[in-house]
């Protein structure tokens, strides 16, 4: 097992950056996950302790992951989530529509569970900005009102900016031999301390070197 990267911890919560192509929790098929990998690292402190899952990324994003060490700090992060600012930062195809924009969409999935914008279905909010961009690709910073499955990379696809690496809707080029896809900030409110934690990764290398 690779060490964990935790970029956070006390008593109540733990905060770990989840590399890519890993689970965030066990799909149906018998996969490693983030999940278990955190469990083992808190058993090894003390048997019983716990973990239990705020909110997940998808398999091919990498980036920061909350998990609460009880029912408790759980339930208060979710019902405060709303509240909580979620960074992202991707690069994807071509030059954007708008150097900054909001994309309003319902998404609804498929049995196949291919996302898919709709005229119905769960309102998803996402805000991006262009930070840099060459002919070829763009780089965006991301902040997601919302929070539905694949939204980010279903929103981008749908107005011809696929994010790079992301076969599953329709990119046309893998220069990172990865999503181009990460979840870069975090800042929330303590549950029990009441103070604010913010997290934020850095600027990956190979994302900057795609839009000098």
């Amino acid at each position: 097992m690779k060490k964990l990267d935790i970029r956070y911890e006390d008593k109540d919560l733990i905060v770990v950056n989840k590399p890519c192509k890993l689970l965030t929790i066990k799909g149906e098929r018998e996969e490693k996950n983030l999940y278990e990998e955190v469990s083992a690292y808190v058993k090894k402190q003390n048997p019983h302790n716990k973990i239990f899952v705020v909110h997940r990324l998808d398999k091919e994003t990498s980036g920061l992951v909350i998990f609460a060490k009880s029912e408790q700090i759980k339930r208060a992060l979710q019902s405060n989530w709303n509240f909580v600012t979620r960074e992202y930062i991707a690069v994807v195809e071509d030059i954007m529509p708008k150097k900054k924009d909001k994309l309003v969409n319902y998404l609804r999935e498929t049995k196949t569970f291919q996302v898919y914008v709709a005229h119905t279905g769960d309102k998803a909010i996402t805000n991006y900005e262009v930070m840099h961009h060459n002919k070829k690709y763009s780089l965006l910073k991301i902040n997601i009102e919302t929070g539905r499955k694949n939204q980010i990379r279903v929103q981008l696809s749908n107005i011809g900016n696929t994010i790079v690496g992301d076969k599953k809707y329709g990119a046309k080029t893998n220069p990172l031999n990865r999503l181009g896809l990460m979840a870069s900030k975090l800042v929330f409110i303590h549950p029990k301390k009441g103070v604010e934690i913010k997290l934020e990764l850095d600027m990956p290398e190979s994302y900057l070197n795609l839009v000098k």
